[in-house]
């Protein structure tokens, strides 16, 4: 399963992280998530995969259930 942009906005939210921290951890530039996220333009494969393991290392999981994906936070709650 590759990350979409929906997914991708939708971990953010999770996490409260913006665009820049996402960026910060997944050595992605800004502009390129900002891209992807408003689906202005298909990045690379690799950089998906970053993105995806910088998410999960965060703590959130993606789901496909039935032929629809999602997110889920899997860590604790933060205080």
């Amino acid at each position: 399963m590759t990350l979409t942009p929906a997914q991708c906005r939708a971990a953010r939210a999770l996490l409260n992280i913006t665009q820049e921290e996402l960026a910060a951890i997944s050595g992605v530039s800004v502009p390129t998530i900002k891209d992807l996220e408003r689906e202005a333009r298909k990045p690379l494969p690799r950089t998906l995969r970053d993105l995806r393991q910088a998410l999960e290392g965060q703590g959130v999981q993606f789901v496909e259930v039935d032929g629809m994906t999602g997110v889920v936070n899997k860590s604790p709650e933060k205080s």
